[in-house]
C-alpha cells in the first residue's frame, strides 16, 4: 500500500510540474490520491479544437499492478468515448492485458490527448459514431464540433 502512494505522489509531482501541453492536473481531493481532475483542452486541429474537457483518473490502490480507469466527465461526441454520464474511454493501454506496471499516467494522459486527435473507430464503444467517422468523415467532425460547442465551453 505504502509503494503505491509513493508512487502515485511521485508521478503527481511529475505531472503536476510538467504536464502534456494542453493538460492540468490536480486532486478531486486534497486528502485522496486516488482520483484526480484533468483538465484537457481539445487538441488544435480537430473537431474538439476550442473545447475544455474534463476527465476523472481513479487509480485502484493496488496501482501500479492494476490499471487506472479514465473518464470523460465532459459529454464528447468521439467513437472510442461513451456517449453518456460515464464517459468511459476505450484506451488500449488501459485494458488488463495490455497494461503493465511500467506504464506512466504522463503517457496515459498523451494517449487519451491522441486519441482525440486519432480516434479508432475499429475499437470503438459508441458503434454509431464509428460508423459515421468512417463513412461521412464531414458529418462526424461538424457533429463532433457543435457538441463540443455545446458541453466543452
Amino acid at each position: 500500500m505504502a509503494n503505491s502512494q509513493r508512487r502515485i505522489t511521485k508521478e503527481l509531482a511529475e505531472v503536476t510540474s510538467d504536464p502534456p501541453a494542453g493538460v492540468t492536473v490536480s486532486l478531486a481531493n486534497e486528502s485522496n490520491v486516488h482520483e484526480w481532475n484533468i483538465m484537457m483542452d481539445g487538441p488544435p486541429g480537430t473537431p474538439y479544437a476550442g473545447g475544455k474537457f474534463k476527465l476523472l483518473l481513479v487509480l485502484p490502490t493496488d496501482y501500479p499492478f492494476k490499471a487506472p480507469t479514465l473518464n470523460f466527465k465532459t459529454k464528447i461526441w468521439h467513437p472510442n468515448v461513451t456517449f453518456d454520464e460515464k464517459g468511459s474511454m476505450c484506451l488500449g493501454m488501459l485494458k488488463g492485458d495490455v497494461w503493465k506496471p511500467s506504464s506512466k499516467i504522463m503517457s496515459i494522459l498523451t494517449a487519451a490527448q491522441q486519441l482525440l486527435v486519432e480516434p479508432n473507430p475499429d475499437d470503438a464503444v459508441e458503434a454509431s459514431i464509428a460508423q459515421k467517422f468512417k463513412e461521412d468523415k464531414a458529418g462526424f467532425i461538424k457533429e463532433a464540433q457543435e457538441y463540443t460547442k455545446k458541453y466543452a465551453n
